[in-house]
């Protein structure tokens, strides 16, 4: 190899492959603004969110009667927690999550059946002998063996108390005139861990049922348009629930630092961008 072979390569390797991997760590999807706002294909869609590696992400704990709660956003709309030494994932799509290497799951809750929240082959690779599959009727239709949930029902897994509550538009619609999340199609599901509850919205705007959420120490809620909730919703959905701790996901690559600001200094909440 010749001199100017090897600067080539030495250069590549200092300054171009640097920008392209800091570039495939961005957080994509759309922009915030409705005048600004890109659809993006389910292709580009998916191909823009970014696959995390659980073991270097940050954990957060809660602290709740029945022991600490180990809190991981592994990415998009893909959580995991862990309580007692039992896994628990909501929503873990491949695109989020490499199955082989994340321990099996005694829990998984789907909302719903977007190819973001509902991977089927994510979700076979996470179970194992005895875990329990919380999801929706439409959900069913691609997996049995699950335990459907539909609006306003509850059940208990692992003696935690499963709740599935709505998500679902009322604005954002599909061009023919269907939101994109149909009321009764989808769930978010409030936990009761204990002495703590834990509300996870789905993909859902702000909607009256949430008013309805008392006495949450923690809340995930999406901000991503048009799918989800602008950034006043998302305000006023803060508002309405006060949470003790308030973690936005499902925001692609939004910058929500100054919505943060604006939910810290209006409620006593803590917010969490992870």
């Amino acid at each position: 190899m010749n001199l100017t072979k090897i600067l080539i390569l030495f250069f590549t390797v200092l300054f171009v492959y640097p920008l392209n991997a800091a570039s495939l760590t961005k957080r994509t999807c759309c922009v915030t603004t409705s005048r600004d706002m890109m659809i993006f294909s389910n292709m580009e869609f998916r191909a823009a969110i970014k696959k995390t590696n659980y073991y270097s992400m940050k954990k957060d704990i809660l602290n709740t009667s029945e022991g600490n709660l180990e809190i991981t956003v592994l990415g998009h709309a893909s959580l995991m927690f862990k309580l007692k030494g039992q896994v628990i994932y909501v929503d873990p799509t491949s695109d989020q999550v490499d199955a082989k290497a994340l321990p099996k799951a005694d829990l998984i809750l789907i909302t719903h059946d977007h190819g973001d929240h509902w991977d089927v082959n994510t979700v076979k690779a996470l179970q194992k002998a005895g875990t329990r599959l919380i999801y929706t009727k439409i959900c069913q239709q691609k997996l049995e063996g699950g335990q459907v949930l539909a609006n306003g029902e509850e059940t208990s897994v692992l003696g935690i108390g499963i709740k599935a509550v709505p998500a679902y538009n009322i604005q954002h619609k599909r061009d023919n005139g269907e939101p994109f999340h149909p009321k009764g199609n989808g769930n978010g599901y409030v936990l009761t861990i204990g002495d703590k509850k834990v509300y996870i919205a789905g993909d859902t705007e702000f909607i009256p049922e949430m008013k309805d959420l008392i006495r949450i120490d923690v809340a995930f809620l999406p901000c991503m348009l048009p799918y989800t909730m602008s950034e006043d919703m998302f305000l006023d959905a803060a508002k309405a629930i006060q949470p003790n701790i308030l973690y936005p996901y499902h925001y692609g690559k939004s910058n929500l630092e100054p919505l943060c600001g604006r939910i810290e200094k209006a409620c006593s909440t803590e917010v969490r961008l992870r």
